[in-house]
């Protein structure tokens, strides 16, 4: 199937993701501040668990690549992550779900939420119902959207209910092999009402699949020029992309990419 001129094509919701990696230090209260000055409509944040069960805002499993302290994230209890600090941020510390979570309800985006699994692969017990309680402390439950590559925790989320949106996240290793109707079948299995691909892997067949069975699809990893055209002239639901900047102008400007390689 054709894709359609960019012109005919609803405009996507670009999500800031890690905050905006490429221009300010992921997952931290800079980026999430720089981020909510611009006009992208969501900011994506990611949380592990500490040793004691509270959402840290953090995307790897361990603590070395991004802050001055080494080691699992979940090895540590809040109050000592509480003391870490981010790289590049000018000494700012480690946040805590709740942190983020008044930031972006005070500059009224949406909180575009990835929890994830420990090092293992394994749901953190306990970690999705405490994301849900510290988001319904500012009132953002319903301006949260819930994302996870693990079907168990969308599961739990949208048991839970109130969610924006549930994501299923699925990468190139879930859906090699899979054809559109399976993950249509995923998605309505564990309450999915969103799915979210590499950008690479999104193309008009797949979305399409989704949209006639009432689901959206979002894509991340369009972070630049190339890329975001070919996820804006697809039409996808949200782009999550590294380079809000980049993203918010090339979105207003309506200029399609000279050839879709699709």
């Amino acid at each position: 199937m054709d894709t359609p001129p960019l012109s005919e094509i609803a405009s996507p919701e670009i999500a800031s993701h890690r905050g905006g990696a490429f221009i300010w230090p992921e997952n931290s209260l800079l980026a999430i501040r720089e981020a909510l000055k611009w006009s992208a409509e969501q900011v994506e944040l990611d949380v592990h668990a500490s040793a004691d069960g509270e959402p840290v805002v953090m995307h790897d499993a361990t603590l070395d690549r991004t802050t001055d302290g080494q080691g699992p994230v979940v090895a540590q209890s809040w109050e000592a992550l509480a003391q870490l600090r981010i790289r590049g941020t000018g000494g700012e510390t480690i946040p805590h779900l709740s942190h983020a979570a008044r930031l972006i309800q005070e500059g009224g985006q949406v909180l575009r939420l990835e929890v994830k699994a420990d090092a293992q692969g394994r749901p953190y017990p306990g970690l999705v119902a405490r994301c849900a309680a510290v988001v319904d402390q500012h009132g953002m439950r319903a301006r949260t959207v819930f994302m996870s590559f693990e079907a168990a925790s969308v599961a739990e989320a949208a048991a839970l209910g109130g969610f924006a949106q549930t994501v299923w996240l699925a990468g190139g290793w879930t859906l090699r092999g899979m054809r559109p109707r399976d993950t249509v079948a995923m998605c309505r299995s564990c309450g999915a009402t969103e799915l979210g691909v590499p950008e690479g892997l999104a193309d008009a067949t797949l979305r399409d699949a989704l949209r006639a069975e009432g689901l959206r699809l979002s894509v991340w990893g369009a972070n630049h020029a190339p890329t975001l055209h070919r996820a804006l002239r697809l039409g996808v639901d949200v782009i999550a992309t590294d380079d809000p900047p980049l993203a918010i102008r090339l979105r207003a400007s309506g200029v399609p990419a000279a050839q879709d390689p699709r």
